[in-house]
């Protein structure tokens, strides 16, 4: 059955719980969330998904590589009510304090696999950030590692959205969508991900929510899953909108 996540970032227990209801108000059938890892917040991602997984079907906390220490516990290992996870790479981290390790998502992968076989892992789907030959290439190596599905990189446009699905066709993919809204949301995405507008793209809330109101019925039409981060928007102006083509 097709799925829907929704992106929450735990930056503090309160805080959290306060979207977690506001999701509840604006789109009550999603019943999955995915949570960051963000370094610059004190909670963590795993302890985020057991303050709140009595509310959801699921709670998938991502888990960054760099920061698990190869002679140290993974997390999330006795996370009360965790299924499932998502393994991503992770960024550098802005404080030199933070220690990081040189591993790769395969290897973590790996070790869930082996030391945690009741965990689904997930791992990550980057369309712009290498030739599409490598992307692929490092999806073969994620499935080899044991990763059962991924979530792919918010994508923007049609065309882009159809030439991913073609590539990931046979794959367990949460196809990923995030409002643009204006030259500074825009310019982030164009900095830090590298993504490509196309020529007519209109980083308009409106503009938004049809794309993505007619990408999420085609996906799910097709059995495919989504997940949304409503990134510098208000929960209710960007999922409100999409209530029921999600609840569909």
């Amino acid at each position: 059955m097709s799925r829907v996540s929704v992106e929450l970032v735990a930056r503090n227990a309160d805080t959290l719980q306060r979207e977690v209801a506001e999701l509840r108000d604006c789109s009550p059938a999603v019943s999955t969330i995915n949570i960051p890892d963000l370094m610059r917040f004190d909670l963590r991602s795993w302890a985020a998904a057991a303050q709140v997984s009595d509310q959801f079907r699921s709670v998938i906390p991502h888990i960054r590589a760099i920061d698990i220490d190869p002679k140290g516990p993974l997390p999330g290992l006795d996370t009360p009510g965790l299924t499932e996870l998502l393994v991503v790479h992770g960024d550098p981290p802005a404080d030199l304090n933070h220690q990081t390790f040189p591993n790769n998502s395969e290897a973590i992968i790996r070790r869930y696999r082996r030391e945690a076989p009741h965990l689904a892992i997930y791992a990550a789907f980057d369309p712009y950030r290498r030739a599409p030959w490598q992307e692929l290439e490092e999806v073969a190596r994620k499935k080899d590692a044991g990763a059962c599905g991924f979530f792919t990189q918010p994508v923007f446009d049609n065309r882009m959205l159809d030439l991913c699905r073609e590539w990931l066709r046979d794959e367990c993919v949460f196809w990923g969508f995030s409002p643009v809204i204006g030259p500074k949301s825009r310019s982030y995405w164009e900095t830090t991900n590298h993504i490509v507008f196309p020529q007519d793209f209109e980083p308009t809330l409106d503009a938004n929510i049809a794309f993505a109101e007619t990408a999420i019925r085609d996906i799910r039409d097709d059995g495919g899953n989504v997940y949304l981060m409503p990134l510098r928007v208000k929960l209710a102006s960007y999922l409100g909108p999409l209530a029921g083509v999600l609840g569909a």
